[in-house]
């Protein structure tokens, strides 16, 4: 159903006021330089767990954590997310979602089944194809934050605190632009990681 490159078994970091298990799905079709999963960015299903796997860990933990997480990687970027969102929710869990909003079309698709979303804003949109190094990425990044502000959804915008953001007012802008929409910019500080434990 899923590519996974990983899987966090308990957290509370990563669905606000939740405990939660983290499912980390491989693949994303952005580049950015500070990506702190970037053992995640290209799909080796070799290296992957199957979904069974993680099924049955959830299995197990029912009653004991309330949420599942899906993160990245880019969850979007994968056919199969809305199917897992659902098989997760009929074992009575929560769902969340973290994304960046390269494919608004899947988001809107996944919405409906989702309880939070956490949206990363990279920069003010004119300048994600610098980041990114994906032409036409700030516009579908626009239209999902756009999607989530507006659909009811429990959501948080954020930003990692990066060079390139902090330069020429950009992290000012963005903070600007998020106060617009009624919510506050959360700050994440730049990390890279290890590998999630399987």
């Amino acid at each position: 159903m899923l590519t996974i490159g990983g899987l966090t078994p308990f957290t509370t970091i990563d669905y606000p006021g939740k405990l939660a298990a983290v499912v980390f799905c491989q693949g994303c079709p952005w580049r950015c330089s500070y990506c702190h999963n970037q053992h995640l960015l290209t799909v080796d299903r070799q290296a992957g767990i199957a979904w069974q796997e993680v099924m049955q860990l959830l299995e197990q933990r029912r009653g004991l954590l309330d949420a599942v997480v899906f993160s990245g990687g880019e969850p979007t970027l994968q056919p199969g997310l809305p199917l897992a969102l659902d098989a997760v929710r009929r074992l009575g869990f929560l769902t969340g979602l973290h994304t960046a909003g390269p494919f608004p079309e899947r988001l809107a698709a996944c919405l409906p089944q989702l309880d939070w979303v956490g949206m990363d804003l990279k920069a003010p949109f004119d300048c994600y194809d610098a980041l990114t190094g994906v032409t036409g990425s700030g516009q579908a990044a626009a239209r999902s934050a756009e999607l989530v502000r507006t659909s009811g959804v429990a959501h948080q915008f954020r930003t990692t605190v990066d060079a390139f953001v902090r330069a020429e007012d950009r992290l000012a802008i963005l903070q600007q632009t998020v106060a617009g929409w009624g919510g506050q910019l959360v700050l994440q500080e730049l990390r890279i990681t290890a590998a999630p434990a399987a």
